[in-house]
């Protein structure tokens, strides 16, 4: 065979590789094409509910007693408490409320010589519906806290607050709103001489 044979020989070969590579590099973009586009609709999750949840803390003995999520009525940037308080002559009330979409977030009656109840929100998650981190770092909002109604020593939030610092839901609140102050709140079920033991620590977290 003369080299001129085998020259149109090799660029036969050559073209016929070429074909067969450019065949091949469109069958995997067209695969890797379709697979983005399923990807796409299947794992882009839905926009994240907007919500602001309530963590229930024993006053006495700073024991976790569950909590709720609530799910925003419309979004809003900023977030502050009216409270709306009915003196207890014999009963009385206090409801808190999200004041820039006007939203229930608590209602809790109040006694005199006795003990009211929770009407909102109910039923909470029990204590074991919560997850904790498994890790020995202590979280705290960077802002702080802010107290609802009653002024507290800063002492006494962070000793509530050691109680459900390690929830995960707890965390995830902080770190998709690290700006936030974590509003603090003393339901007083009772007026009068009612027992101590029954007030609750109520903390107030806004994704």
């Amino acid at each position: 065979m003369n080299i001129y044979h085998k020259n149109i020989e090799n660029n036969n070969i050559y073209k016929l590789y070429t074909m067969k590579t450019n065949i091949l590099s469109a069958i995997i973009c067209v695969i890797i094409a379709t697979s983005c586009n399923s990807n796409d609709s299947d794992t882009i999750p839905p926009d994240t509910p907007k919500k602001v949840m309530l963590l229930f803390i024993d006053y006495t003995t700073h024991n976790f007693e569950g909590g709720s999520e609530i799910t925003m009525s419309r979004p809003s940037e900023t977030f502050k408490i009216k409270t709306v308080y009915k003196e207890p002559s014999d009963f009385g009330n206090i409801k808190l409320f999200y004041q820039e979409i006007d939203q229930l977030l608590f209602d809790g009656d109040i006694t005199w010589m006795g003990k009211g109840e929770i009407n909102f929100p109910s039923p909470r998650l029990a204590t074991e519906d919560f997850e904790r981190s498994l890790t020995a770092d202590f979280v705290i909002p960077k802002e702080g806290f802010e107290s609802i109604t009653i002024n507290f020593e800063p002492s006494e939030h962070y000793r509530a607050w050691a109680s459900i610092q390690s929830l995960l839901l707890a965390r995830s609140y902080l770190q998709s709103n690290p700006s936030q102050k974590v509003k603090v709140f003393l339901y007083q079920p009772n007026a009068g001489d009612g027992d101590t033991k029954d007030w609750k620590f109520i903390f107030i977290l806004k994704n």
